[in-house]
């Protein structure tokens, strides 16, 4: 498929003092993209366990041109890359209507048993959901648009 798409909506308490979207608020708006393909999309096609546990081990965020919160509507295009036993990247393009892209980011994604405290392996229903959102083109810069 390619990227994953998802609209997150811009929120008053987003904004900070110089009238844009606060660059920790950005990581927030992130999180609730990335919810919307590893938990709810994931959940909808049967797949219950990233909702059970998943954690961040590495965030990079390059901030483009900043958001105000007159634009609405974050869109945001995911897609996976680097899918390991143990571990994948999803990177981010986000844009909002009408504009250039905003931001790029790169989260290094771990599947995480609660219970045990510790990482698991990525199960072979997981990886082949995954794989779905895995680029189509190959790039090393992160947050390129692979769709």
């Amino acid at each position: 498929m390619g990227a994953f798409v998802a609209d997150v909506p811009l929120r008053w308490s987003d904004m900070d003092a110089f009238g844009h979207v606060n660059h920790a608020r950005t990581v927030t708006l992130l999180e609730e993209a990335r919810v919307q393909l590893l938990f709810t999309e994931a959940g909808r096609q049967g797949l219950l366990g990233m909702a059970e546990g998943m954690v961040v081990a590495r965030l990079a965020v390059h901030y483009r041109i900043p958001v105000a919160h007159s634009a609405g509507t974050l869109q945001v295009r995911m897609s996976v890359r680097d899918l390991k036993a143990a571990s994948f990247v999803i990177d981010y393009s986000a844009s909002t209507s009408g504009s250039a892209e905003v931001a790029t980011a790169e989260t290094v994604m771990v599947p995480y048993d609660l219970k045990a405290g510790s990482p698991r392996r990525i199960s072979e229903d997981e990886r082949t959901f995954l794989a779905e959102w895995q680029a189509t083109l190959a790039s090393s810069e992160v947050g390129q648009d692979r769709a």
